[in-house]
């Protein structure tokens, strides 16, 4: 180009500013949309939308399609993040296990072995295992130690008191019943028993804080530590954590719908939708199953040529037992005492929930509820609604499971602490379509849900089983 069509060129662009303008924001745009959408060959269409306001706040999409992203500026809510939301709807009633451990959030494990370690209170009760002779003393002794044995020696330390059940204690003269209970004073415990001196003891031949005689099964309970005045320090206390494992299991569902049905009319509205539904609430049935009274094992399929995992469940988990006579009748005091196993002798909350069967379930109703088993309101948590029964010891939340009526187990159930137990995922509940049109093996419309995940009982004294004999 020379000079002179170069400078025409230039007045040519100053008289149509405009028009130039235009000419370069069309080409940069058009240039932009191309590697949006990939397009290298110069046949990218054009496509950017944006969203205008309506009537009543209403919002459109103008200049372009509908789009992920312009659907979450429109409305944010209507799109579901994870299917996750859509599953903890999905008949919550009927997987009560699987409901509530979704609602705790669950423990992303890195493996499909799970180790856990779980620790427990040191115990505080337990029976005289020999009988107990009264001391023999003369007139000048000093206070007699005596050496007892009991059917666990270990968890008493120097420096512990004993309360000794359904034995009198004396006043300070010695010879005169006080109505409380004998108490003992730990001096040392080595390999022969455990040394103890009577803190309300008898007097016998002038010799005060004697031991009477004590049959053996009389109930010891483990209490404070009494120290002396110029004592500094204190029997060291010990507490290792138990280490447990647990397998993930993989849970799969496929559903599959063939093209001509999805095309075919229909008399009602069913589509894959509703079909995705129906195999989650299966899918969701079988691992409530296998959460329950699932056993953990590792199996080699010699027709794969893999391993597979099998987790276990925590029924066989639950550190506590209480058993039920089939033959007598259910009635309040048998509740007191099911409550009472339930709440006690363990650090758990006061606020526990009651899964079992038919016949079990049938029972506890049956009977008349009194001003200390009083039945309450129906109160929904984590997606479900349980009936409470109030005492006072706690608060259970009574379900039905019919899981246990399949099992052949109605007679039975569960009582769970949900603050201690713990859901591991190796793999979180996805979906992913199968394209097995494309893959040549049929024409269907294919999708396959997937978790990997087991459950754990952290704390196995805060939950227990309900069985019949």
């Amino acid at each position: 180009m020379n000079i002179l069509n170069f400078t025409q060129a230039m007045r040519w662009m100053r008289r149509h500013k405009k028009l130039v303008i235009f000419v370069i924001t069309m080409i940069l745009i058009a240039i932009l949309a191309s590697c949006i959408t990939g397009g290298t060959t110069g046949n990218a269409m054009l496509a950017v939308g944006m969203i205008i306001g309506g009537i009543d706040d209403g919002k459109h999409v103008v200049d372009g399609p509908l789009t992920t992203d312009l659907s979450n500026e429109g409305s944010p809510e209507l799109l579901l993040n994870e299917i996750d939301q859509q599953i903890v709807k999905i008949r919550p009633m009927s997987t009560p296990i699987d409901q509530i451990s979704r609602y705790a959030g669950s423990k992303h494990s890195g493996s499909m072995v799970v180790d856990y370690y779980s620790v427990d209170t040191k115990p505080t009760t337990t029976v005289l295992s020999q009988n107990v002779s009264e001391s023999d003393v003369s007139d000048g002794d000093e206070t007699p130690i005596t050496v007892i044995n009991t059917e666990d020696n270990d968890i008493f330390d120097p420096t512990d008191t004993i309360l000794v059940q359904n034995t009198p204690g004396f006043e300070p003269d010695g010879t005169t019943e006080s109505g409380q209970d004998l108490m003992l004073y730990v001096v040392s415990r080595d390999k022969n028993g455990v040394s103890v001196i009577a803190v309300n003891g008898p007097t016998f031949n002038n010799v005060r804080n004697c031991l009477p005689s004590i049959v053996r099964g009389i109930p010891l309970v483990r209490m404070g530590r009494a120290a002396s005045e110029l004592d500094v320090q204190s029997p060291q206390f010990e507490s290792l954590p138990k280490k447990n494992r647990n397998l993930c299991q993989i849970f799969k569902m496929q559903v599959e719908q063939s093209t001509l049905q999805r095309l075919a009319n229909k008399e009602v509205g069913w589509t894959m939708s509703d079909q995705e539904e129906a195999a989650v609430y299966d899918m969701r049935l079988g691992m409530e199953k296998s959460y329950l009274f699932g056993v953990a094992r590792q199996l080699w399929d010699n027709t794969k040529k893999e391993y597979v995992y099998f987790t276990g469940g925590i029924w066989n988990q639950a550190g506590k037992d209480f058993c039920i006579e089939s033959s007598t009748e259910f009635n309040a005091s048998s509740m007191v005492d099911l409550m009472h196993d339930a709440f006690t002798g363990n650090a758990g909350s006061k606020r526990k929930i009651l899964i079992g069967g038919s016949d079990l379930i049938s029972r506890i109703s049956k009977f008349d509820y009194n001003r200390v088993i009083t039945a309450g309101q129906h109160v929904s948590k984590w997606g479900i609604d349980f009936t409470e029964l109030r005492s006072k010891f706690g608060c259970l939340y009574l379900l039905l499971s019919e899981v246990f009526d399949e099992v052949g187990m109605s007679e039975c159930g569960i009582v769970i602490d949900p603050e201690y137990i713990q859901k591991y995922t190796h793999i979180p509940f996805s979906t992913e379509q199968l394209n097995l049109k494309k893959s040549g093996v049929r024409n269907v419309d294919a999708l396959v849900m997937t978790e990997a995940s087991c459950l754990v009982l952290r704390y196995p004294n805060a939950h227990m089983r309900i069985t019949t004999r």
